[in-house]
């Protein structure tokens, strides 16, 4: 499907956004309300207070702010974190960068925890079925599920992928089916619509406050709704929104209205309220069901990350990474070591923490973080982008609000394993704001001469036979991005560390652009049939394979006749043999004679200790195969240091004594 094509409301396309964007929050209801109502003992207080806090929830950040507010705020079609940072960055508010990166370190941070306690949770509805089952026995179970999860990444998700969207309508129609036979015993529980329900219990009920915490787990997913809009459109997010609210509703109140009826005045001990509310004759069955669908979450939590790192590079704002492409189906992309760092992440909150009791301490603070991020720019975007000053105030307000108040609650948990996520997240910001930084630095400190003025030097430079050819075409990735300008390395590097001969310069820019998926080239003729600049506009969700890129510009320039594609060695001309290139990529190195803050010098030592562990820039450009010649060209990063040195004269004497020994005259 063209990405660039809205995508229109069908019933395909509600049960791709049924598999894809709604498995994180439709497996929510297996352990919201547990952990809402934890140790306590079960009460209508607790129980309608409970069930007024997650309709709301539910109603206001999921509803409201990412179906309606959220979807609304689309990038040519495209959601996420990235795609409101590219719709804002062109204010020139410098700080949108922050909320951005902040986002996508906690919605990483948030790949840790979800695949663990979702499949966790699921798997210990055996416990229902069989309460002697050992603690070792689930743990053993999940991490089995989660091995053979990650190892299939590396095949694609596109063919199984077709099977989510059904398996998803069959969870939500079952956990809706049980919920409104519960609900259908005691429908005074619907009293708990009314918010006053949900204020008593934050103002009245001991530690209420406190349980804003587990109640956030039930919106826990609702950011997929925005960062997945690409592949569903707005239309079928919105409509599989409705089917999906109204069976999460069913589950909850249903659940409420079991345990009012069951667990009155008691407390539950060890009891989940989702699988007991199952009929015996029915809970193999909820358990297989249950645990399909956390996997189908997990896997929409994979797919998303992959995508969100794969942004991330592009943007220059994630070390160089090696992407694959295991299907011809767009957006399917597989990054093998955000897998295996997901994978060992999971597997370590599983063997800590190993019950979802103890992991959902660690779930939450993170993604409330990420929920403040994403308001903090929809605020922006509709104050600077749509001119509404009333609608991103009461934004604002309404949502700040809420979201601190599940922030403060969260914090609460943060001894208890919220430290867990929160030091994942601040490890990758610590991570992106060097890479930020060291570029700043670098775009501050790269000079930039005018290239009209060296064009001479090259036509000479190019006729000069005393130099050895160098290579037939000489490519330059270019910092420039227009043809009046040319960076100054490149100059340096040309002419004065070894001059490189050759008959035909290419600069090359690669421009990523707010636009998701565009990708376009311009060509400019420097010099016609010997010096050209190339200009690439890739989107920040198009693939930037520049080797092919490149290879497909010089065969649109070949076949209009503009460079001549065939070897200019004449004992490989005769046999039509196609020209050589060799690439050239420059590494600006801070140059020993700078002088520099400590923290500047800390950002550049830290800059090259991640380079030292990411992809090389021949590798990011898929250019391993081609001619390449790495280069270091120094670069002042602060100013000149200065230095003293007095020459010292022979005093008569000892001029006198080497003019007796002869040395002297």
């Amino acid at each position: 499907m063209d990405s660039n094509k809205p995508h229109r409301l069908s019933a395909a396309g509600i049960l791709v956004a049924l598999g894809i964007i709604y498995g994180d929050i439709g497996t929510s209801p297996i352990y919201t309300f547990r952990f809402i109502v934890g140790s306590n003992v079960v009460s209508e207080e607790l129980i309608l207070g409970g069930l007024s806090c997650v309709f709301w929830t539910l109603t206001l950040i999921t509803s409201v702010k990412y179906v309606y507010l959220a979807l609304s705020a689309d990038n040519k079609g495209e959601g996420g974190i990235f795609a409101l940072y590219a719709l804002v960055r062109r204010y020139k508010a410098e700080w949108v960068i922050f909320p951005a990166i902040i986002g996508c370190c906690t919605l990483i941070a948030d790949g840790f925890i979800t695949p663990a306690i979702s499949v966790t949770s699921a798997v210990e509805g055996l416990k229902t079925l069989s309460p002697n089952i050992s603690e070792r026995t689930i743990i053993s179970i999940v991490m089995g599920i989660l091995l053979a999860l990650f190892i299939f990444q590396q095949f694609g998700s596109s063919v199984v992928g077709k099977t989510f969207g059904p398996i998803m309508i069959i969870w939500f129609v079952f956990i809706g089916s049980i919920g409104a036979y519960h609900l259908a015993g005691n429908l005074s529980v619907l009293r708990a619509i009314n918010p006053m329900y949900a204020l008593e219990l934050l103002m009245k009920y001991p530690g209420g406050f406190w349980l804003l915490g587990a109640v956030f787990l039930c919106t826990t997913g609702a950011e997929a709704l925005y960062s997945d809009l690409g592949h569903c459109g707005k239309s079928n997010i919105r409509a599989g929104w409705g089917f999906v609210k109204v069976c999460l509703l069913l589950s909850y109140f249903g659940q409420g209205a079991w345990m009012l009826s069951e667990y009155s005045n008691k407390p539950l001990g060890d009891v989940i309220p989702f699988f007991a509310t199952i009929p015996s004759w029915l809970l193999i069955f909820g358990v297989v069901i249950a645990t399909m669908a956390t996997v189908i979450a997990s896997q929409a939590l994979i797919s998303g990350t992959f995508t969100l790192v794969n942004e991330a590079m592009k943007l220059k704002l994630w070390p160089a990474t090696r992407v694959r492409y295991p299907s011809q189906m767009k957006g399917q992309i597989y990054v093998p070591a955000i897998n295996w760092m997901l994978l060992l992440g999971s597997s370590i909150v599983v063997l800590y923490f190993q019950k979802s009791d103890d992991m959902q301490a660690a779930y939450g603070l993170a993604i409330t973080f990420n929920m403040l991020m994403t308001t903090s720019l929809l605020v922006y975007y509709f104050a600077t982008a749509k001119k509404s000053t009333i609608r991103s105030t009461g934004l604002a307000i309404l949502f700040f609000t809420i979201e601190g108040a599940f922030l403060v609650s969260n914090l609460s948990k943060f001894i208890h394993g919220g430290w867990f996520s929160f030091a994942i997240a601040i490890i990758f910001f610590f991570m992106m704001f060097i890479l930020m930084r060291a570029r700043m630095l670098r775009d501050r400190h790269t000079e930039f001469v005018d290239l009209k003025h060296y064009v001479p030097l090259i036509e000479d430079l190019q006729a000069d036979i005393s130099l050895p050819r160098e290579a037939t075409n000489l490519v330059y990735m270019s910092v420039a991005d227009s043809k009046r300008y040319i960076d100054s390395n490149i100059i340096y590097s040309m002419f004065k560390k070894r001059p490189k001969r050759a008959d035909t310069y290419w600069f090359v820019h690669v421009d990523t652009v707010d636009s998701p998926y565009t990708s376009k080239y311009s060509v400019d003729t420097i010099i016609p049939k010997k010096c050209f600049f190339i200009r690439i506009k890739l989107g920040f969700k198009a693939d930037h394979r520049v080797n092919l890129l490149f290879n497909k510009i010089l065969h649109d320039m070949a076949e209009a006749a503009e460079i001549d594609m065939i070897s200019h060695y004449d004992s490989l001309k005769k046999h039509s043999m196609p020209a050589d290139f060799k690439f050239i990529i420059l590494h600006s190195l801070a140059s020993v004679d700078s002088e520099i803050s400590t923290f500047d010098n800390l950002i550049i030592q830290g800059y090259r200790f991640i380079k030292s562990h990411s992809l090389s820039t021949e590798e990011m450009y898929g250019l391993e195969l081609a001619n390449v010649e790495v280069e270091r060209v120094p670069i002042m990063v602060g100013p000149t240091a200065k230095v003293r040195i007095k020459r010292e004269r022979e005093d008569l004497e000892r001029e006198k004594e080497l003019k007796y020994h002869g040395h002297v005259n």
